[in-house]
């Protein structure tokens, strides 16, 4: 009986030489990844479990994306106390200032997360690396601050559920839209503790920008994890970049599925997740007239530089509607300047849109964008819960960065169809 990648994965980081789906393990982790809300808490848990070094500099990752720069005194001395603890330790991936980025996005883009990789996180859209060929999963604060000390963590294995997407996407159509459409027919609960593989054709052409954001969103599934099978784009994306060896495992052709489920891209339009929950998803032919007052355009689902593309393909020559807030917020620093090297960055600000810094803060509701009571939001981030993006009577609705450029000018949830 053969494993799938997760299982394989997570086995390579045991001495075991067989796992099953509900197995207990204890597993080495190569990267442990901590921000500004989460790490205080695993940083104070491990000064009282008596640490005094991380167990290895190298694997210890910190990143301040979600409340800086600095929006408030409480957020400056976060930042302060993991800032101080990282140079305590002379963690070398360390980032803040002008070398911060989301750190979802950041860390692939830097080559720190590789194929074969186990991966933890204190923030739930860890699994994005998936996207990659590793195991990646959020914990909370207390179980990375036993990473930290240790460098291991116990784990149920997960059983898995596969996607074998086939077809053709048609325009404007993205791995976003494929995700929202999985999610809406799965539910928000549809793989709790599962890993979600995702396969086919389709998955195939995929590029790793549109990969990265359906891993991204395995966790709006209750998914432990999200994965692909890493191929040449896998190879091509981290060749340049990895600093490390790394490993590509794939499925048995014998693996055990909790189920198999087969899903014709070819039929998928752009899709809208309505308030509140991501799996109240809508073709863009049913989204009716619901006017908007802001128009987010970032986060670590979609703010790579494929992403900023697409939606200045779309603002080309355009405004953003007088009522409309227009927001872009590029994902790293490095994404940043290729935008502002391509011209992007002109044709969002004479289309009248605030340019933020990589931040994860309007995504969350912490700052740069926080929505006011009875206001309504399309955004490319990933969760639309109450009160997610600020008033918890306030609404958001998530879409692709097509959707989400084509609604800020028409000032109304529309696809860039009918800018014509």
């Amino acid at each position: 009986m053969g494993n799938t990648i997760t299982e394989k994965i997570l086995m390579a980081h045991t001495d075991l030489r067989e796992i099953r789906a509900g197995q207990l393990i204890n597993a080495k982790v190569d990267i442990a990844l901590g921000n500004d809300i989460t790490a205080p808490i695993a940083i104070k848990e491990f000064k009282k479990a008596g640490g005094k070094k991380v167990f290895d500099r190298d694997k210890v990752v910190l990143v301040l994306d979600h409340f800086t720069p600095n929006k408030d005194i409480s957020s400056a001395m976060q930042c302060k106390f993991v800032r101080e603890f990282a140079w305590e330790n002379r963690i070398t991936h360390f980032y803040e200032g002008g070398n911060v980025g989301i750190e979802h996005a950041l860390l692939p883009e830097q080559g720190i997360v590789l194929p074969g990789d186990l991966v933890i996180g204190a923030d739930s859209h860890t699994c994005t690396y998936g996207a990659l060929g590793a195991f990646a999963t959020g914990i909370g604060s207390t179980d990375l601050a036993a990473a930290m000390l240790t460098g291991e963590l116990w784990f149920k294995v997960p059983p898995t559920i596969k996607f074998v997407i086939s077809g053709s996407l048609q325009k404007w159509v993205s791995g976003k839209d494929l995700i929202l459409h999985i999610i809406g027919r799965i539910g928000v609960d549809g793989a709790l503790y599962q890993a979600m593989e995702f396969s086919g054709e389709t998955v195939g052409r995929l590029p790793m920008a549109d990969r990265l954001a359906m891993a991204n969103m395995a966790i709006e599934a209750g998914a432990k994890n999200g994965i692909f099978p890493p191929d040449d784009i896998t190879k091509e994306y981290v060749s340049k970049r990895a600093k490390r060896p790394y490993k590509m495992y794939l499925s048995d052709a014998d693996a055990v599925y909790a189920d198999i489920i087969e899903i014709d891209a070819g039929k998928i339009e752009p899709q809208i997740a309505f308030p509140h929950l991501p799996s109240n998803v809508k073709g863009i032919s049913e989204a009716g007239n619901v006017t908007i007052d802001q128009s987010l355009i970032g986060s670590c689902t979609n703010g790579r530089i494929e992403d900023l593309r697409i939606a200045a393909q779309v603002l080309q020559g355009k405004k953003a509607a007088s009522a409309v807030r227009l927001i872009v917020v590029p994902a790293t620093p490095a994404i940043y300047k290729q935008a502002l090297e391509e011209g992007l960055l002109t044709i969002f600000l004479e289309a009248g849109a605030v340019i933020s810094p990589p931040s994860c803060g309007a995504c969350l509701g912490g700052h740069l964008g926080i929505l006011a009571e009875g206001e309504k939001a399309i955004a490319t981030t990933n969760r639309n819960f109450v009160g997610r993006m600020g008033h918890p009577k306030s609404e958001v609705y998530l879409a692709g960065p097509a959707v989400c450029a084509a609604s800020a000018v028409l000032g109304r949830i529309a696809g860039p169809e009918e800018l014509r």
